[in-house]
Parts: C-alpha cells; sequence; structure tokens
C-alpha cells in the first residue's frame, strides 16, 4: 500500500508540471553565483622554514598532504633534463628500501604516494595516512639513487625524445616557448638526446642536494585531521631536516617581436601544422586585470562554444578544434592561440585567427555571451572545490602571491562582477595582434607559398628553435644537377647498373619494436615484382603482406583481405626490384632544389609513376646515396603520410643496400614511428613465385 501511494504522489507531481505551460523560447535565467566558504587554514611554521598548513575537512574519513619547493623556474642550461630524471630517481628506491619494497608498503596501504624534483603528495584513509606521509617523507628525503634506476631513467628520456622526432604537437610545444622566450630562458630552454645523455650521476645528486629542500617548502594538509595532530606529524617528519637555502630566482624579462611575424619550422612528414599565436604578457593573480582576463580568454577560445572553436572548426572545418590560454602567476607567463590544421589551409586558419583576436580587441562582446562565460565559471570553480588537491593550492597559493585572504572566497565575487568594458581593456592590452608570434610547425614546402602572402615578415626555424638562412642549404648543395644525374650517381654509389640488373631476388630478416612489443620481419622480393612482408611476434606470423605477380592478399591473425584493383594495378607497373633503373621510361622524376636531410645537403626528387601515384625522395648530394623517401596514401578517409629514412648502408654482394630504415606514419590524430634492424640480406638465393603465395 505504502508504495502505491508515493507511486500515486509521484505520478499527480509529474502531470501538474507537465500542465504547467513553459516558453522553451526563452532561456532559463542564470541563478545566483554558489556561495563559496572555504576555511582559513591554521599556519604553522617549522624552525627549518617549512611553513605547514592545515584546512580540517571531516566529511571523509581521509587525509591528503602536499609538499611543494617554491624554487620558482630553474635554469638548467647545457644539463637540461637533470631535473626531470632526479625527480624520476626519487621513485626509485630508498635507502632502507628498494623500489619494490617501497612500493609494495605503499600498496598495502592502499595510498597514494608521489614524489618529483619539486615535492611529492600523499592521500590515504585516516587509518593509514600517518603511515602513508612517513613514506613520502623517506622518498624525499633519503633516496638512493641506484646506478641501474639512473641508466634506465637516462635510456627512458632519449627514447622519449626520439619518438617525438616527427610530432609536429611535441616540436610546437618545444620551439613555442623557445621561440617566446628565449632558450637562455627558464621558461624557453628544452632537453635535447645531447644534454641528457652527458649527464651524470653526480650531476643528479647536486640538483637534489641543491633544490629538494625544506628551504621555501610548503606542507599542506586536507582532510580528516586536526592540526595539531597535523604539526606533530609534520615535527616527526621532517623536523629535523636541513638543506640548501633557497632563494627565489630574478628572471630577465623577455620582449615581445616589434610587429607580428610568422615562424615557421619545417617538418616535411606533417600531414597537418600546428599553429600557434603567442605573445609573452605579465599577469600575476593580484592583478586588478586576473578576472577579466580569465572570462576574455574563455570568451576567445576556452571551449567548443568560444570564438575561434566556432569559426575554424564550425565554420571553416579547418581543425577539430582551437582554442586559446592565458598565462598568470609571478613570472612572465604567455597568451596562446592554437590549432592543429591541414597544411593546404594553413594560411585561411591564420587569418582567421588574426581577425577573432582582433575583434576581442576592437569589438565590446555582448552581454549574453559574457553571461554564459561567467555562468561556466561559477560551476565549473564551484565543482572543483570537491577536489582536496585545489583546496590544498588554494591555501599554499595566497601565501605565496601575497594574496588577500579572501581571494577566494570572493573569487566568483569579481568574476561576476566583469563588463564589457572590462573585456575590451583588457584584450587590447594582453591579446597580441600587432607584436604577436605565429608559429607554424609543418610541411614548410606546402605552408611556406601561402603565408608569405598575409604580409607578414617570415622567419624560418629548425625543429630545435635555431634561425635558418633558406639560401645556406641550396649554396652548400654545390652546382644544380638533373633528375638523371642525380639517379645515375645513385646507381652507381650502390654497385653500378650491370651488378643491380644481376639481382633477381632479395631477402631481409630484420627486427624492429612497436609500443614495446618485439616483433620480426622477413620481406622478400623476386624480379620483376613478387613481394613478401611477414611480420610475426615470438615465432607466430600476426601479418603478411604478398603479391604473387597477379594478385595479392594482406592478412592479419585470421583475417585477410584481397588487393584493391588500383593496388594490383601498381604492383603491377614495377619493372624490377631497383625502381630507379627504370625511372627514365615509365615514371617523371623532377628536382625540387635541396634540403637539408639530418646533417646532410640533399637533393628533392619528386617522383610520379606512369599510373598517377607520387613520391618524394632525398639523395645525398654527397654520395649519392637514397636519404629518404616520402608518400602520401589513403586509408579508410584519411590521408597517412609515410616517411623512410635509410642509413648504415653496408655491401651486400656486390650491392651497397641500408640496414637500418626509421619508418614513421603521421596521421591526423598523431605520428608512430619504428626503427627497422636488418640483420641479415640474402642475395639471388633462388626464391621461386611458390614462395609468394
Amino acid at each position: 500500500m505504502k508504495k502505491i501511494y508515493i507511486l500515486a504522489l509521484t505520478t499527480l507531481f509529474a502531470q501538474a508540471v507537465v500542465a504547467q505551460k513553459l516558453d522553451r523560447s526563452q532561456k532559463p535565467k542564470p541563478g545566483p553565483a554558489p556561495t563559496i566558504t572555504i576555511a582559513d587554514p591554521v599556519i604553522y611554521k617549522l624552525a627549518n622554514g617549512i611553513t605547514v598548513l592545515v584546512v580540517e575537512n571531516h566529511k571523509l574519513p581521509k587525509v591528503t598532504a602536499t609538499y611543494s619547493i617554491d624554487a620558482g623556474p630553474i635554469t638548467e642550461g647545457s644539463k637540461a633534463g637533470v631535473i626531470t630524471i632526479m625527480g624520476g630517481m626519487l621513485n626509485e628506491g630508498t635507502t632502507t628500501k628498494t623500489k619494490a619494497q617501497f612500493d609494495e608498503a605503499v600498496d598495502l596501504l592502499g595510498a597514494d604516494v608521489n614524489v618529483s624534483g619539486s615535492g611529492g603528495s600523499t592521500s590515504a584513509l585516516t587509518r593509514y595516512f600517518d603511515n602513508a606521509f612517513m613514506l613520502m617523507a623517506e622518498a624525499l628525503r633519503h633516496p638512493s639513487f641506484p646506478q641501474a634506476s639512473f641508466e634506465k631513467l637516462k635510456s627512458q628520456a632519449i627514447t622519449g625524445l626520439k619518438s617525438t622526432e616527427r610530432s609536429a604537437t611535441a616540436i610546437s610545444a618545444r620551439v613555442v616557448n623557445a621561440i617566446s622566450y628565449g632558450t637562455k630562458n627558464p621558461m624557453g630552454e628544452f632537453s635535447t638526446e645531447k644534454s641528457i645523455s652527458g649527464l651524470t650521476l653526480n650531476d643528479v645528486k647536486a640538483a637534489y642536494s641543491k633544490y629538494v629542500t625544506p628551504s621555501r617548502g610548503y606542507l599542506t594538509f586536507v582532510g580528516d585531521i586536526k592540526p595539531e595532530a597535523a604539526k606533530a606529524l609534520a615535527m616527526k617528519a621532517f623536523g629535523d631536516w636541513q638543506g640548501n637555502k633557497l632563494a627565489l630566482p630574478v628572471i630577465p624579462k623577455a620582449s615581445n617581436t616589434a610587429k607580428t611575424e610568422i615562424d615557421v619550422i619545417d617538418l616535411p612528414s606533417a600531414v597537418q601544422s600546428e599553429i600557434t599565436v603567442a605573445n609573452l604578457i605579465d599577469l600575476p593573480l593580484s592583478s586588478p586585470d586576473y578576472h577579466a582576463v580569465l572570462l576574455a580568454n574563455e570568451l576567445l577560445g576556452g571551449g567548443s562554444d568560444a570564438k575561434l572553436f566556432r569559426n575554424l572548426r564550425e565554420k571553416h572545418g579547418f581543425t577539430y578544434g582551437a582554442y586559446s590560454s592565458a598565462g598568470s602567476g609571478r613570472f612572465q607567463s604567455k597568451f596562446s592561440a592554437t590549432a592543429a590544421v591541414r597544411n593546404e589551409k594553413v594560411d585561411s586558419a591564420v587569418v582567421e585567427f588574426m581577425k577573432e583576436i582582433n575583434v576581442m580587441r576592437t569589438e565590446k562582446v555582448s552581454a549574453e555571451d559574457l553571461q554564459n562565460a561567467k555562468n561556466l565559471y561559477n560551476g565549473s570553480f564551484a565543482l572543483g572545490l570537491e577536489n582536496p588537491a585545489r583546496t590544498a593550492a588554494f591555501a599554499s597559493n595566497i601565501l605565496i602571491n601575497n594574496l588577500p585572504k579572501d581571494f577566494y572566497r570572493t573569487y566568483l565575487q569579481k568574476i561576476n562582477a566583469v563588463t564589457p568594458d572590462d573585456i575590451l581593456r583588457v584584450s587590447k592590452k594582453y591579446f597580441g595582434h600587432d607584436n604577436a608570434r605565429v608559429i607554424v610547425v609543418g610541411k614548410q614546402e606546402t605552408v611556406l607559398p601561402g603565408l608569405s602572402k598575409l604580409g607578414y615578415p617570415v622567419k624560418l626555424y629548425d625543429s630545435y628553435a635555431n634561425p635558418v638562412t633558406a639560401t645556406a642549404t641550396t649554396a652548400a648543395a654545390g652546382p644544380k644537377k638533373t633528375a638523371t644525374e642525380v639517379i645515375s650517381k645513385y646507381i652507381s654509389a650502390i654497385g653500378g647498373e650491370a651488378e643491380l640488373k644481376k639481382v633477381n631476388s632479395i631477402e631481409q630478416i630484420a627486427d624492429f619494436e612497436v609500443q614495446g612489443q618485439k616483433l620480426a620481419a622477413n620481406m622478400k622480393q623476386l624480379a620483376p615484382n613478387l613481394e613478401s612482408n611477414e611480420i610475426s611476434m615470438n615465432g607466430t606470423a600476426v601479418m603478411k603482406d604478398v603479391f604473387n605477380g597477379t594478385t595479392g592478399t594482406k592478412s592479419q591473425g585470421p583475417s585477410k583481405i584481397q588487393y584493391t584493383p588500383a593496388e594490383i594495378a601498381e604492383k603491377k607497373a614495377k619493372k624490377g626490384i631497383f625502381e630507379q633503373l627504370y625511372y627514365g621510361a615509365d615514371s617523371k622524376v623532377e628536382v625540387a632544389g635541396t634540403v637539408k636531410v639530418g646533417t646532410a645537403d640533399a637533393y628533392k626528387l619528386n617522383v610520379t609513376s606512369a599510373a598517377g601515384l607520387k613520391k618524394t625522395e632525398y639523395y645525398d648530394v654527397n654520395t649519392g646515396l637514397l636519404l629518404k623517401e616520402e608518400r602520401t596514401v589513403k586509408q579508410n578517409g584519411a590521408d597517412l603520410t609515410i616517411t623512410v629514412e635509410y642509413g648504415d648502408y653496408r655491401k651486400a654482394g656486390n650491392i651497397l643496400l641500408p640496414y637500418k630504415m626509421n619508418q614513421s606514419v603521421q596521421t591526423p590524430a598523431g605520428a608512430q614511428e619504428f626503427v627497422i634492424t636488418i640483420k641479415e640480406i640474402k642475395i639471388n638465393s633462388g626464391l621461386k613465385p611458390t614462395d609468394f603465395l
């Protein structure tokens, strides 16, 4: 009976609501900004310099502690990367526990413990928190610095750098800061394979001694803990800790460019370009402009409702998303607007970027758009208070940035007080239009002609932010060669036409690694056009691609698909194993100047087959050897750019062949790269057509 009664009431209520007349053409009016209640922390100061802040909250039986070292931006110079490696070493065991023992101790508590070169954090249920906190302190204060772990982390860092060599996103992240701030500025410097390779374990220990210290340390407790208990725990873990005295560094201000310029970084394998419009700003949290800049940025590029997104994605379809951000804090930061745009639309996208930035600087936003931005901030800010880490950051931010105690309690009041006039004023001041850098990482030969017509000065940089002189490479390359001369030199370099024509078959045994999986490859060719490529893992074939001269199949596991007519035509068009022997007969080959491939000067050749298929080849000016090959293919409607770099040329019989091939596949979603190492090459080993079934 009770259930029936409740159901009846619910039904009646629903009917009453439906009966009300709703005007769905009108958006509901926003409610008042949420009331923010943030308790002031209890603050203690330890004798060694650590400031302890305690934010008591007994809603849940859980405590989070964060230790942060306010060292400011650190200039690493020739040892760039040492702080990151040092931070990783703090997770490799202590003087009393191996890494495995330490991780097991954390797991037994069901806790989270993290440490880095700038501090650490721990979170656990109240009953286990003290032990978890002491583990964090042990990791920070008593690292063991094992040599084997150091070598492992160095190797991982170098591998990580190599894996991003052809990533437009990674290169852009590096060069935007380097060009904006300068490579001598801590905000602009970056680690390289050279700087990482040169590090020693003593460098790591020196960085630890200098920067991991109680000086300028802030220890914040949030959660189910009494202030006096937190202080006692802090004293137990850190009270006797002594270390280097830190002083906040004074960083010279970098300058914006005098007038807007376009900086282009060439990435020949890029399918799309990374565009960043950037200028440096000074925006401390205490600035009266701070809250207005937050809203101005939200309106320009804060999300899918912002101007940049609606223009570049929804109106023009240039990109999956366009966004902006405005940095803040005690040190110089930057405003930037970014998008990944397909190469052929880069110049048009730059025009729209500059247009939207200029609109923000010259036209008032509507009251409705401004209110929508405020509503978003009201909701997201209140929701963020559920995260203890954010509350902890508030407490230390107030001290570090010398803010009033009620800075975060009155945060939304200040947000909601911003006017359209404020938005116009701060947009003019902080969003660069006349003195911005438009930094483009992409395929230079595609993007440069259009960018050069926009009326801005254009500068060229390499992927490490070094200026490039456009004429230097051409001058160094020597006399101009015809395509026939370049191909003839290549044929002579690898053995000569007579020797190449003796080759009836080639079999190559290789290995490589993809996403941590070790794979083996067996690649076979039989003149004129039979091919077989088999990939195996632990002795079991996982992929196979075979063309028997008439038809072809692609297999992956149990699934098998037939070659398309276009693929069959492409394979049948091949006249021999060494395609260059037949370029004059059935392919159009043109020299497109000289470029750098690594450190070598190379002739760039555009090759178009009789079937209309295009690729680009790069031949070493001095040795004549093929250094790189690029081609773009369609797969599932998307363009894939495949780049293969050749190296480690060695004799196989009488023929000089590459024993290393660095292959990358660039897609709109990113790049995948792997290195194929040839272990054995067999020439004229007796392959038969039956080997290609």
